[in-house]
């Protein structure tokens, strides 16, 4: 038996009626990123408690070797509400501490940049409180660190970070790492492998969440398990991600001809050009065009220019400002959304994500400009919150659904929503229980369902991963791809957004703004803080508006901002210009090639047609052949040289 740094051997668990664990042995060895996924409520979580000794085993036992030191990050923090985010956070460490050391610094200035070192931890916001537990850990020397949902209630900019910082923080072979999270892009970033918990085990996979996709359709294949639909949508996943471009940045992870073979009776995850069409003829031309609008809110005492409002004021009320101080969410925004759009939208928290949805659908009215909904729309809105399911109280689920048709077409079949909800993971005795008794994430999955049976032609989802374990991930990604409206998705969520949307825009000083090359452009437009890069300002700039106030400030902002500058303002806004510049470039070859392959597809049908004929046209024809992959490998060259530079920077 292997000699783990930290391990379990022959672990049992149980608890009431469901059994966790059944003679389970696994560990963790030094220079190990692991990444831990499964079904909610099949024991992630519990598996760490049990490393770090919080619970033990009905049997076996946990090994750990001598003075080895473990640190943790719950989904929910143990701080003192009546603590100050100094003592809490920074455990009373000195100015001159921390801001001495460039990698606490960065922690300190990244995670707690904006909030008044002095505060009460009571009174921060959800994410605050996050982020200040996360750099109480992050500021120790930990031989493994464990992080059960890491993401959750970060900005996609922070994770970034996370993701950086993670991977820069110990050398090669040092440290380990332990992550429980269902931000897949989060676990292809940083981990190298993969534990699967399911059914009592954990098993093992070489690689990141690509490469567990790819093993795990194999494995399923070789044993033909009977869990038809759980494997269609694996594969489904695997086909997006080995045709993608991130595919292509990733070979060395996987063996992508192993990949192609599995996936190739697999058709692309959604017919765009069928979706714009059917969405045409359910909502007309026009959907939602917005012109020239401007929102504002007025000041209220202890708020700063940088921060949305945590509840909206009063619709009527904030149409005109008369005086005083005011926040600008947005600024002169025109936007056109048409017929069978799927448009994301990142930013960061406060940046006025939810004030532009409240535009869109009409509930909050811009103080100047325009909004003009298209007569046939009926908007659906899948918030963060779930007020409408808890209001369904003590009815069963089956008598919820009851209420709605009693047949639905879904990629060209009728089911029934029974069905629908099988699909989303519940069985059939959960059609009896009350909506009450759910789990956070079965109401999450009963929220979009009931959504979906209203039959609506515009949805909009603010943050529809929350909950959700990475298989129901997948599930709800399914069910949006043959979904004929226009779709508009918030998300931090990097894998959710660029899979379930076509085009991607951010919100950036009040202005939004177009990403061709998905979030990899928004991240190369703001710094680590969220604040905007040169590259960001000129961006909004040439759309007409201003820099904004997006910059951190307080306390930790007036401590650091001038060694910040020092150590390495110049060296960023250089390599994030060209790193800008290198995603623009891809994103223009990636639509090169797919001409060339349209092309080369008509060179060949065309030779088909001659063959055995007229032999002088077909030397031509393949004349234009070897000359169209020429072009194609030098650009796939290029596009490989572009990628690994835009991965590395």
């Amino acid at each position: 038996m292997p000699i783990y740094d930290l391990g379990l051997e022959h672990v049992s668990l149980s608890f009431a009626t469901k059994t966790i664990f059944t003679d389970v042995t696994q560990g963790v060895f030094e220079g190990d990123r692991i990444g831990i996924v499964g079904r909610n409520g099949d024991g992630k979580s519990t598996l760490l408690r049990l490393l770090s000794e919080e619970l033990a085993p009905d049997s076996g036992r946990v090994t750990r070797r001598g003075g080895l030191s473990l640190g943790i990050l719950d989904q929910r923090d143990s701080l003192d509400d009546d603590s100050t985010v100094r003592a809490a956070a920074l455990e009373n460490r000195e100015d001159h501490e921390w801001a001495s050391d460039a990698r606490s610094r960065d922690i300190v200035q990244t995670l707690l940049g904006g909030i008044s070192l002095d505060s009460r931890v009571g009174d921060l916001s959800g994410g605050q409180r996050r982020r200040a537990d996360l750099a109480r850990l992050l500021l120790h020397d930990w031989d493994i660190i464990a992080l059960d949902e890491p993401t959750n209630h970060l900005d996609m900019v922070t994770i970034h970070w996370l993701a950086e910082h993670l991977k820069n923080r110990w050398g090669n072979g040092a440290g380990a790492l332990l992550v429980v999270t269902h931000d897949r892009w989060f676990l292809d970033e940083v981990c190298q492998r993969m534990w699967e918990v399911h059914d009592g085990l954990i098993d093992p996979f070489e690689g990141g969440y690509s490469a567990y996709i790819l093993q795990r359709v194999e494995r399923d294949r070789q044993a033909d398990v009977a869990e038809e639909k759980r494997r269609n949508l694996a594969r489904k996943e695997l086909a997006w991600l080995t045709r993608g471009a991130r595919a292509r940045a990733t070979k060395q992870k996987f063996h992508v001809k192993e990949a192609e073979t599995l996936i190739a009776d697999v058709p692309p995850v959604r017919n765009s050009l069928e979706l714009k069409q059917m969405a045409t003829s359910r909502l007309g031309k026009q959907v939602v065009d917005l012109k020239s609008v401007t929102k504002t809110y007025p000041l209220h005492e202890g708020e700063t220019s940088a921060t949305e409002p945590a509840e909206l004021p009063d619709t009527q009320a904030a149409q005109h400002v008369d005086s005083g101080p005011v926040r600008t969410v947005l600024d002169d925004v025109t936007w056109l959304i048409g017929p069978g759009d799927r448009f994301g939208i990142v930013g960061a928290n406060g940046a006025g994500k939810s004030t532009l949805l409240g535009v869109i659908d009409g509930s909050i009215e811009p103080t100047k400009g325009h909004v003009r909904i298209g007569k046939t729309v009926k908007f659906a809105i899948l918030s963060q919150r779930l007020d409408e399911v808890e209001a369904l109280g003590t009815s069963r689920v089956k008598e919820v659904l009851g209420r709605y048709k009693t047949t639905y077409v879904v990629d060209g079949k009728e089911v029934s929503p029974a069905q629908l909800l099988e699909r989303l993971g519940f069985d059939t005795a959960q059609l009896m229980t009350p909506v009450a008794d759910l789990s956070g994430g079965q109401k999450r999955r009963l929220q979009l369902l009931l959504i979906l049976l209203d039959e609506p032609n515009v949805l909009i989802m603010d943050e529809p991963g929350n909950d959700l374990d990475t298989d129901m991930l997948g599930v709800m990604e399914d069910l949006l791809d043959t979904w004929p409206g226009t779709l508009i998705v918030v998300s931090h969520d990097r894998f959710l957004l660029e899979r379930v949307t076509d085009e991607q825009f951010a919100l950036l000083a009040g202005k939004v703004r177009h990403l061709p090359g998905g979030v990899d452009d928004y991240l190369a437009m703001v710094d680590d803080t969220g604040a905007l890069t040169a590259v960001g300002k000129a961006a909004v700039a040439n759309d007409g508006g201003s820099a904004g106030s997006a910059a951190v400030s307080g306390t930790v902002g007036d401590i650091t901002d001038s060694q910040e500058r020092s150590d390495r303002e110049v060296d960023d806004k250089e390599l994030r210009q060209k790193k800008y510049d290198a995603t623009k470039r891809i994103s223009a070859i990636e639509r090169k090639l797919a001409k060339l392959e349209s092309q080369k597809a008509a060179v060949e049908e065309k030779m088909a047609v001659q063959a055995g004929s007229d032999f002088a046209a077909l030397e031509s024809l393949n004349k234009q052949l070897q000359g169209i992959d020429s072009e194609s490998s030098d650009l796939e060259s290029e596009w490989m040289e572009l990628s690994e530079f835009v991965e590395s920077a």
